[in-house]
C-alpha cells in the first residue's frame, strides 16, 4: 500500500480542523515554507471539487490590518503600521454547499 503524499496529508489535516502553517509544519514534519507551497497546490486542486479551501488571512496584531494581497503568504510586516507582529493565516477545507 502506498503512503499518502505530503499534499494528501495536508488536505486530510485541513478537512479535520483549521490550522496555521506552523501547526501543519509540526504535524506533517515539513518546513513552514513547504506548507505554503503545498497549500497553494491543494487549493488549486480543489477548484473543481465539492470542497473549498478557505483562508483566514494574516492579521497585524497591533492595528488589526488583514487586507494583505496574498492570504497564502506570510508577510514580514504590516503595510499600514510597519509592525512585524503578524498573526499567521489559518487554513481549512470545507465541503461546498
Amino acid at each position: 500500500m502506498e503512503e499518502a503524499t505530503t499534499r494528501e496529508r495536508l488536505a486530510d489535516a485541513l478537512r479535520e480542523k483549521p490550522a496555521t502553517p506552523r501547526q501543519l509544519s509540526e504535524q506533517l514534519g515539513v518546513s513552514t515554507n513547504a506548507v505554503y507551497e503545498h497549500a497553494t497546490h491543494v487549493a488549486q486542486s480543489l477548484e473543481n471539487e465539492d470542497e473549498q479551501f478557505l483562508v483566514a488571512p494574516p492579521e497585524c496584531r497591533d492595528c488589526e490590518f488583514d487586507g494583505f494581497d496574498d492570504p497564502l503568504n506570510y508577510p514580514s510586516r504590516c503595510p499600514e503600521c510597519k509592525c512585524e507582529r503578524i498573526a499567521e493565516p489559518q487554513f481549512v477545507i470545507e465541503t461546498a454547499e
